[in-house]
């Protein structure tokens, strides 16, 4: 039997981890009691407001894989800013290239000759011909969905079950107990009844994707090639090329989006497994953190939406945005994706990544603990179950909020930062071995503390 958890003896070390943290960051106290005067919550965004402790750290400086906050304490970074800053903060190459652009004009709604370029890269990376480009992922996955339904005349969307494709509102749905597609917990203000837009199911299972196809009402399916953002769900061998096949055989488009994917090399999922989508979404690393997003589609695709849009009211079509496609964003992904997110950069991080994910194992194997550890190229992430989830409800069951709190205000306070939400972390190309080895021995040492209650 495995290692059970004392839950009173994880309270006691959780106070006094809370106590740790408030006696060492003082000016981020102050600092977020200031901004509790201006700022709802206190932060910018309200999720800011949810990490571990009792206020967030306030972040005075980032570089490579290390920030510092206002209270001069420096940090290993493996969050990252969730994917956004994958290529480590703040590259040289992505800020020489920012630094030159800002002097020759931000943004001026027309092309400049980076577009081309960019979209030339995108192309040789993932396979599809015709780009455009958003502000972030999000807005690229509204607008494949608006193009998908304007193209085929139906109105639903297929979703996987806790999925997260940014703030769209067709993707905040789940299944209910008699399998109905219903409104996700926590979903804050929908516009709508998800039934009336979305079918949910769940990952890994072929024969609830053509049920919900069957219909002859599905627009498109939006999909990451392998669930991210509830802890990682792989997808098993077939799974995704059987969706390809669905999705022909029915006349629905197949939305990839390789936004946080993207860590198992410079194609994602759809390079290394010879995906062909109809549409590819991606965002945030690809600009080193400059707010950016773009999407691929087929030559058909294009063909059908220059037939269907007349030019006297692109405007009002919902589709785009005055600063999508600006010029430093532009420039910024040609640095990106040319010198920082090489093949010689994947090569390293996936391999720390690995080694990550084997300190992690050895520490669950060592105590004895029902934990495992699931990894995606770059990116590795464990879970409270001891078995690999095969689809989103496994990820969301194998969770344990007590723990994760405990556990995320532990690391920070021993001077490492992993992904909020769920316990995720992410290599860079400034990550060392060192990094690495010193997240395994503060995991390591929290483990047998934790166990030993």
């Amino acid at each position: 039997m495995s290692t059970q958890i004392n839950r009173q003896h994880l309270k006691e070390l959780r106070a006094k981890e809370e106590q740790r943290f408030l006696d060492t960051h003082k000016k981020s106290a102050a600092a977020f009691e200031d901004s509790k005067k201006v700022m709802h919550e206190g932060v910018p965004m309200s999720w800011m407001a949810k990490w571990p402790g009792s206020h967030p750290v306030f972040v005075k400086e980032a570089k490579g894989a290390r920030f510092t906050d206002v209270d001069g304490h420096t940090y290993v970074d493996f969050c990252l800013g969730d994917t956004g800053s994958m290529t480590g903060h703040s590259p040289d190459a992505t800020v020489a290239a920012i630094r030159e652009q800002v002097g020759k004009g931000i943004t001026a709604m027309l092309p400049t000759e980076d577009a081309a370029i960019v979209s030339g890269l995108l192309k040789e990376r993932f396979g599809l011909p015709l780009w455009q480009f958003t502000v972030s992922a999000t807005d690229a996955n509204r607008h494949v969905i608006r193009y998908s339904r304007m193209i085929t005349g139906r109105s639903k969307i297929v979703v996987i079950d806790r999925c997260y494709h940014g703030s769209v509102d067709e993707t905040f749905a789940t299944i209910d107990d008699a399998g109905f597609t219903v409104k996700r917990e926590g979903n804050i203000g929908a516009p709508v009844d998800l039934a009336e837009t979305t079918r949910v199911v769940e990952f890994n299972d072929l024969a609830a994707m053509e049920k919900a196809l069957a219909h002859g009402d599905v627009a498109a399916i939006l999909m990451e090639p392998a669930m991210t953002n509830i802890g990682i769900v792989l997808p098993q061998d077939g799974y995704l090329v059987g969706v390809q096949e669905l999705a022909k055989k029915y006349g629905t488009y197949l939305i990839i989006d390789e936004t946080h994917t993207i860590s198992v090399g410079p194609g994602g999922m759809t390079k290394a497994l010879g995906l062909k989508p109809d549409f590819l979404t991606i965002g945030k690393a690809l600009a080193a953190g400059i707010p950016t997003g773009t999407f691929g589609m087929t030559q058909e695709i294009a063909d059908a939406i220059k037939k269907m849009v007349e030019l006297e009211i692109i405007d009002l079509g919902g589709i785009g945005g005055t600063l999508a496609g600006n010029a430093l964003s532009l420039a910024a992904m040609k640095a990106t994706l040319t010198e920082v997110l090489t093949e010689a950069n994947f090569e390293r991080m996936i391999a720390l990544g690995n080694l990550w994910c084997d300190g992690i194992d050895a520490a669950i194997k060592e105590f004895d603990l029902d934990w495992h550890c699931n990894r995606l190229g770059a990116r590795g992430e464990y879970i409270f179950k001891g078995k690999q989830p095969v689809t989103g409800k496994e990820a969301a069951d194998s969770g344990d909020f007590e723990l994760e709190q405990y556990i995320h205000l532990r690391l920070l306070n021993d001077g490492y930062l992993i992904t909020p939400f769920h316990n995720m972390a992410l290599m860079c190309p400034d990550t060392t071995e060192a990094d690495v080895d010193g997240h395994t021995a503060a995991f390591r040492t929290m483990c047998a503390e934790l166990v030993n209650g």
